[in-house]
């Protein structure tokens, strides 16, 4: 792997044909990197890091695609997860091996403890645990209005696709590729997650590090459980933000990038359990 040139996989939850992943690719092509695209065939959202495919004869569904304005830039239309692609990626499915993952552009934030349920973030965390660096880049475009039970919770637009092109994708495309050289000077493991206000570039305050929100930025409730049924609603969440949160930092019009990694081990942590030995780990 070279600094200059690196091979980088773009992924995402949105699906093969949302707008995001073409901004994204165009803007890591134009910046000279060697890019491949794999996306889901259809819709992933709130996938996390899940390993789901369909499979045809004992074969996961794949097929050439083309990037609308990026015709030069090889892509896949992939009937699996996100997280699913980065291993298929890893395993040389779509050419040699990517060294690193990008994920998005989203629809959608992902901040808060909310990124343990995006696919856009599972895909970079499934990097991570293999060693690579990954960027999951969203873009705020939704209100927790517009959330579905359906989802999860999950912020899922209902606009017309005419109108989707016209939301700031660029500003998160050029604000990613501000930020790879960044990430390339991290630990092997790093992901940022980075959060776009969906204004023009020169419209947003600046570009801040901050930590996870403490819950996300819709909240699901039971609404009604009956007889055989559980029928949920969604809402704003109504907490306070917190001065240096991710949420905070975008409610006031900053990008924000917050470093995570893979779940791993936690060494504080010594246990205890009545009459039986647990024997600690040598570190």
């Amino acid at each position: 792997m070279t600094a200059r040139h690196p091979r980088i996989l773009i992924t995402n939850d949105d699906g093969i044909e949302a707008p995001g992943i073409r901004w994204l690719a165009r803007a890591f092509a134009h910046a000279e990197y060697d890019v491949v695209v794999a996306a889901p065939l259809s819709e992933s959202s709130g996938s996390s890091a899940s390993m789901t495919a369909v499979v045809q004869d004992g074969k996961i569904v794949s097929e050439p695609r083309e990037l609308a304005g990026a015709k030069h830039i090889p892509a896949y239309g992939v009937a699996a997860s996100p997280a699913y692609i980065v291993l298929l990626a890893l395993r040389e499915a779509f050419g040699p091996p990517p060294d690193l993952v990008l994920s998005g552009i989203n629809r959608g934030a992902n901040a808060g403890a909310a990124v343990v349920h995006s696919g856009t973030v599972g895909a970079t965390l499934t990097a991570s645990h293999a060693g690579l660096r990954g960027l999951a880049v969203s873009l705020d475009v939704l209100t927790p209005a517009q959330a579905t039970a359906a989802s999860g919770g999950a912020a899922i637009d209902a606009i017309h696709k005419a109108d989707e092109e016209q939301h700031h994708w660029a500003s998160a495309a050029e604000l990613a590729v501000r930020l790879l050289p960044s990430l390339l000077h991290t630990p092997p493991g790093t992901v940022f997650n980075l959060n776009v206000p969906d204004l023009h570039v020169d419209g947003i305050r600046g570009l801040k590090q901050a930590s996870l929100a403490r819950f996300g930025q819709v909240q699901m409730s039971i609404a009604e459980a009956g007889d055989g049924f559980v029928r949920t609603a969604v809402q704003a969440a109504e907490e306070e933000l917190d001065p240096g949160t991710d949420l905070a930092a975008l409610a006031d019009n900053f990008a924000v990038v917050t470093p995570i990694r893979a779940p791993h081990e936690d060494t504080d942590i010594r246990i205890n359990v009545g009459g039986i030995h647990v024997q600690s780990p040598a570190y």
